[in-house]
């Protein structure tokens, strides 16, 4: 059997800085995708017809704009490092 998919890597949101965020929402977007279709033949074969649909290509967008939403507020926005700077 598998390893189950860690949702959160590292079990946890707090990164850095906002671009360490931003790519942390980008993977858990894709991790999102895994765990709802694990069949990675069936993921691959999807990923064609996605990437010519537009509306699609938005909807994941709106995804990664979520969980980077999620993982900003985890963060306080960054505003502690912000502020000694």
């Amino acid at each position: 059997m598998a390893d189950p998919i860690q949702l959160v890597p590292g079990n946890s949101l707090i990164t850095p800085t906002p671009e360490e965020g931003r790519q942390l929402a980008i993977k858990m977007a894709r991790l999102i995708i895994k765990a709802t279709q694990p069949d990675a033949a069936v993921r691959e074969k999807l990923r064609e017809i996605y990437a010519q649909d537009a509306t699609m290509l938005v909807l994941i967008g709106q995804t990664v704009a979520a969980e980077f939403a999620t993982i900003a507020a985890a963060n306080n926005y960054w505003q502690k490092s912000a502020v000694g700077s």
